[in-house]
């Protein structure tokens, strides 16, 4: 009984914080269906990564603000009444079923299969990537050892993707956890990129683990996937 009181209470304070959560008030204001749209969006005023014409793949997309805010990004005005264009390509991607977004190409399906990432490749096609962003997280299971390695899989196959699929000048951005795999995956994509930043913005809760990776320009001297 106690377990399921603390768990009722927990859930509560939670409900209590998401509902009172300014960033959360700010994205129903403004119409995107997550607060996580603005972690992208000070990720990106931070690097001026998104530009028009960019070629952009969103992995772990749904429920589809980081989409929506790319959408935005790279919209452009062709109409009298205010209608917009996509001015590149944004190719999203998520386990999840997502709602459509106008200019935006879904895929549902697990990143981790063979077949879905073929898939998605093939969406992608001969173009190179401008820009991938990996909001991925798996469902954590308490134990840490077996989170930190689920997370530091998903990771890896963003980082192998970005090899296979970035211009040379590319970027990724990827969410990661503070824990066991942290320092390891930080190396990983200083082997990968030129450089490598690391940021928590500010729409990030205080008492959450994620923090985010920035890798900028591929290295040259890379001949095979970091798998």
């Amino acid at each position: 009984m106690k377990i399921k009181t603390q768990s009722r209470k927990v859930n509560k304070a939670w409900l209590n914080d998401h509902v009172n959560d300014p960033w959360v008030k700010l994205a129903q204001k403004e119409g995107y269906r997550a607060r996580a749209a603005y972690k992208l969006k000070e990720i990106d005023e931070t690097f001026g990564l998104v530009r028009p014409g960019h070629v952009v793949v969103d992995l772990g997309a749904s429920p589809g603000a980081w989409s929506q805010y790319l959408r935005r990004r790279l919209g452009t005005r062709v109409g009298a009444g205010g209608e917009t264009s996509v001015n590149g390509v944004i190719i999203a991607l998520d386990l999840l079923p997502m709602e459509p977004i106008e200019g935006v190409s879904f895929l549902q399906g697990d990143f981790r299969e063979p077949e879905v990432l073929e898939q998605l490749e093939a969406l992608v096609g001969e173009r190179k990537l401008d820009l991938v962003v990996s909001d991925m997280a798996p469902n954590l299971s308490g134990i840490a050892s077996a989170d930190a390695a689920r997370v530091a899989d998903l990771v890896e196959l963003a980082l192998s993707f970005a090899h296979d699929h970035l211009k040379p000048d590319g970027a990724l951005v990827a969410k990661v956890f503070h824990g066991g795999a942290y320092d390891g995956l930080v190396q990983a994509f200083r082997r990968q990129f030129r450089v490598v930043k690391v940021i928590k913005p500010k729409a990030s809760r205080d008492r959450s683990a994620e923090t985010f990776l920035v890798g900028l320009g591929l290295k040259a001297m890379l001949n095979e996937s970091p798998r």
